[in-house]
């Protein structure tokens, strides 16, 4: 009998898995004893990272997109198809329409975060991010014609993807202001909904003395109530109020709803093992990526190691051997500190991160792995 796998979500976790298992499991594919299929809503891989550099100039949103197709193993039946349920006790996907259930034996949720700005009044109106492909072509309009006043990037949404990505906006737009000669006409302050500039305290530690040195103005324990953009203030649960003339946003995240619907876990992340990454509350069932609940950083590598050890575990379980591959919290992330200026941090459950010194060697490292990611989406690297 057919043993059937299906990974629902496109991005970094679901693709990489996908090859991953189209590899792994080549003789049980060849031979029909296993199906493997991905499922994503829309016909693309996007890259997201890339949409950090879109505000700046530096890249376009065409250099963070690929055809799927082109991207998974033939072995693969890929469909582009929305789901909008889960039945984990018959082990059966419903989609959007009238379309039959799909069975599986064993499924993989990649489904990745969504943006909801309209949980914070005014947000949607009043801000600009750079979290999304629209929003990240927006914000450049605004920078190109921004020559003075108060910038203030708020951090809002915890936790959320790409997590030393808010600092490295900063750090990015100071240094372009001052390349531009208009940093002294220019305001740039953070904000952070904890009494530290970074979830992490490690790369708090590491980055606050950088944000004084460089003029940046920090108001920490801000949760962001509401936004006014009439008046071009945002005003915090504490009270404290800021005035803006640009505002940058890291807005609130959501999961989709059909995991909270299916069980699953709250707002749309999956409870999980942090370790074997096994749904809690329902057999046979994985997360990866954005959609586990592991309490580490959402980082891109976080999906990608993930995805091997749950390749590595699905291939034991088809095979009736113990599944014995952990995730041990691994992590790598590189942090720009400029334009021509990044550092590296590389951590897991155990050993804490300590960045290494900013270079413009780790700069172009970071953007040498940008360009080389296909090969990681396509399991190669």
């Amino acid at each position: 009998m057919t043993e059937r796998v299906i990974i629902v979500g496109g991005g970094t976790g679901g693709s990489v898995l996908a090859n991953d298992l189209a590899d792994r499991l080549e003789p049980e594919l060849d031979a029909g004893d296993v199906e493997v299929t991905l499922i994503n809503d829309g016909p693309d891989h996007v890259y997201k990272p890339v949409w950090l550099y879109v505000p700046f100039g530096q890249r376009e949103p065409a250099d963070g997109r690929r055809a799927l197709d082109e991207l998974v193993d033939d072995a693969v039946d890929l469909r582009i198809d929305r789901v909008s349920a889960i039945d984990t006790d018959s082990q059966r996907l419903r989609f959007d329409g009238d379309g039959p259930a799909l069975a599986y034996d064993h499924l993989v949720l990649a489904t990745g975060s969504t943006l909801e700005p309209e949980q914070i009044p005014g947000l949607a109106e009043g801000g600009h991010d750079y979290y999304s492909e629209s929003g990240s072509t927006a914000l450049r309009d605004e920078l190109l014609s921004f020559t003075e006043g108060e910038l203030v990037l708020s951090v809002i949404g915890t936790p959320h993807m790409c997590p030393a990505a808010p600092l490295e906006f900063v750090f990015m737009a100071d240094d372009w202001f001052r390349e531009r000669g208009l940093r002294e006409d220019v305001e740039i302050t953070y904000t952070y909904p904890i009494q530290r500039v970074h979830g992490n305290p490690h790369i708090a530690e590491w980055a606050r003395p950088i944000m004084e040195e460089r003029g940046i103005n920090v108001e920490t324990f801000f949760n962001a109530e509401s936004v006014d953009p009439d008046a071009e203030t945002i005003t915090s649960m504490e009270g404290t109020e800021l005035d803006y003339d640009l505002l940058v946003s890291i807005p609130p995240h959501g999961g989709v709803d059909l995991i909270e619907a299916a069980g699953l876990g709250d707002d749309g992340w999956v409870d999980v093992d942090k370790h074997t990454l096994e749904a809690e509350a329902a057999e046979n069932v994985y997360a990866l990526g954005d959609t586990a609940d592991t309490g580490v950083p959402n980082a891109g590598s976080v999906a990608h190691y993930q995805a091997g050890v749950v390749g590595q575990r699905l291939a034991s379980e088809i095979r009736d051997r113990p599944a014995t591959a952990t995730y041990d919290g691994k992590t790598l992330c590189f942090i720009e500190t400029g334009m021509d200026a990044a550092s590296f941090v590389e951590f897991d459950y155990e050993r804490p991160p300590s960045p290494a010194p900013p270079s413009e060697k780790l700069h172009w490292s970071k953007l040498a792995y940008n360009e080389s990611y296909w090969l990681t989406a396509r399991g190669l690297l």
